[in-house]
């Protein structure tokens, strides 16, 4: 296990490895790029090589072993979704009164600290900073270097501002890795105190043939469709899962099919009905949400002549019956409608109610 293990963006891992060389790693840096793109698994690497007790050499720059104590404890953060699943687990375990200070972390090296959103919000929250605050200068006791790694970019405002400031005085000793889908939901004094590193897109080509030796449980037509919805993220088309997001795209569908006025809404209803509170609702709304919003862009390259481009590859003829029904300022405020649903949903909404709402705002007139 090393750096040749991760697939695409060569020149971005050789400048970070140059960086480690160096001695010359920023005190912050902000993994930017599209879900499923190898965001986490890099951050993971690179604490892996500033830390291994058998550091190695790859073309002449710096590697990591992957099999020493420091090396194998910091791996075991990588299946990110499990760890979050066993730390929510363990606070459902305690008493109420101790569940509302407990905060979600993952801390399998006691120097490598990861920090997701917690939930039902799904917000980095202010008693996740002050952990990072109180922690971040003290000594690391088995690693080179701390490494606190922020696993979104969504924070709430007290706990922004909070992280703020440990980046004005950062310790010598540690790095805050922050990762980011849209780098626009930081705050602009945060972007300027830390470096960004961009992880760019795999040819499709490239990614599908990648799906064809890896994913063997598809079939070709799956494999072309599962290519095109990773958007060449090599992260996401190794672990997608398809069956899970055609079942969010059928709720999507519905609600595209109400907003072009069936006259039956006991389909809508049936199906908002089962949108229910808690974090496993907050991911399907999620779910469903990121499916209604490749259907969108997809209707806007067939409107705009790029049918060629669009993701949804199966449903080319639905959309493109959908398309023809449509105007450009009805796909934008559906848009401007999905961003007030996920605003409903951090204020923690009834989500059933929400997405009537959102149907009914959505009809086409």
């Amino acid at each position: 296990m090393g750096f040749q293990d991760f697939l695409g963006n060569e020149s971005t891992v050789h400048h970070l490895r140059e960086s480690i060389a160096q001695g010359r790693l920023p005190h912050a840096l902000i993994f930017a790029g599209p879900r499923g793109s190898g965001k986490y698994t890099l951050a993971l690497m690179l604490a892996q090589a500033v830390n291994c007790l058998n550091p190695q050499e790859l073309d002449g720059l710096p590697d990591f072993c992957g099999v020493c104590r420091n090396c194998t404890r910091i791996a075991d953060a990588m299946p990110l979704e499990t760890r979050v699943e066993e730390a929510i687990a363990a606070r459902d375990d305690l008493r109420e009164v101790d569940k509302k200070e407990t905060r979600v972390l993952i801390q399998t090296h006691p120097d490598v600290l990861v920090i997701p959103p917690d939930p039902p919000q799904l917000l980095i929250k202010l008693g996740q900073v002050r952990t990072v605050i109180r922690e971040i200068y003290r000594m690391p006791a088995d690693a080179k270097r701390a490494i606190y790694l922020f696993t979104s970019a969504a924070f709430m405002k007290e706990a922004a501002n909070s992280l703020l400031k440990i980046l004005e005085e950062p310790p010598a000793h540690a790095s805050i890795f922050l990762l980011a889908e849209n780098t626009g939901e930081l705050l602009p004094t945060i972007r300027s105190r830390a470096g960004i590193v961009r992880l760019g897109a795999l040819p499709f080509d490239q990614l599908e043939l990648l799906i064809a030796s890896r994913r063997k449980d598809l079939r070709p037509a799956q494999r072309s469709l599962v290519a095109r919805l990773a958007q060449g993220a090599v992260g996401a088309a190794l672990g997608f899962d398809l069956d899970g997001y055609l079942a969010h795209r059928q709720d999507a569908l519905i609600l595209l099919r109400n907003a072009m006025r069936e006259t039956d809404h006991s389909t809508l209803f049936r199906m908002t009905e089962t949108y229910r509170a808690g974090a496993e609702g907050q991911e399907k709304t999620q779910g469903m949400l990121r499916a209604l919003i490749s259907l969108l862009e997809d209707l806007l390259l067939i409107q705009s002549g790029q049918s060629i481009l669009i993701r949804n590859i199966d449903l080319q003829a639905d959309l493109t019956a959908i398309a023809s029904n449509i105007s450009f300022d009805w796909i934008e405020n559906t848009a401007r409608s999905i961003q007030q649903v996920q605003s409903g949903m951090r204020r923690n909404l009834l989500r059933s109610l929400a997405l009537d709402a959102f149907a009914a705002n959505i009809t086409v007139a």
